[in-house]
C-alpha cells in the first residue's frame, strides 16, 4: 500500500474487507486461487473499461465467478455516480496487487490453500480488536461476555 493514491488505499481496504466478510454458499468454500482468479477478471474488465471498451472478463472457476459477481458491484458503487476510467484505472492498479499479492502468499505457504485469506482475517482481527486486545487475560471478560457496570448506588 505504501505507493497507492489516497483512493487506491480505500478501495485496497474496501476489497479486503470484502474478502474477510464474504460468506460463500453453503458446502462451497473459496480458496485464494479462487481469490486470484476473481480479482485477475475484475482487474482485466476494468483496464478494459478504462481504454473505452465494454468488455466483462470472466474467472475460470465457478467459485472465483460468484466471489467476482459479488466484489463488482461493491468496487461500482465505491466509484461513484459515474466512474470514469481514472476510477477504473485506480481499481485496475488496486485488484492487481491483491492478485499478486494472494499470489505470492500462496507460493510462500504452498501447503495452504487459504493462506492468503488466513492472512487476512488475521490482519483484521488484529486491526478490529483496537486498544482493548491488550488487557491481560485476568481482567478480561470471561466466556465473550461484556463485563457488567461496576457502579455502587446508595
Amino acid at each position: 500500500m505504501r505507493d497507492f493514491s489516497q483512493r487506491q488505499s480505500r478501495l485496497f481496504l474496501l476489497i479486503t474487507a470484502f474478502l474477510v466478510r464474504y460468506q460463500p454458499p453453503e458446502l462451497q468454500p473459496y480458496i485464494d486461487d479462487d481469490v486470484a482468479q476473481a480479482v485477475e477478471a475484475l482487474a482485466a474488465t476494468f483496464e478494459t473499461a478504462s481504454r473505452g471498451l465494454i468488455y466483462e472478463h470472466r474467472p475460470a472457476s465457478n467459485s472465483a465467478a460468484r466471489l467476482s459477481s459479488a466484489l463488482k458491484p461493491i468496487m461500482l458503487e465505491a466509484g461513484g455516480p459515474s466512474p470514469g476510467s481514472a476510477f477504473e484505472r485506480d481499481a485496475a492498479v488496486v485488484l492487481r496487487r491483491v492478485q499478486e499479492a494472494s499470489r505470492e502468499v500462496s507460493a510462500i505457504e504452498s501447503g495452504n490453500r487459504c493462506a492468503f485469506l488466513e492472512l487476512l482475517t488475521r490482519v483484521s482481527r488484529a486491526t478490529d480488536a483496537g486498544p482493548d486486545s491488550a488487557r491481560s487475560p485476568d481482567t478480561a471478560p470471561r466466556g465473550g461476555e461484556p463485563e457488567p457496570p461496576r457502579l455502587i448506588v446508595l
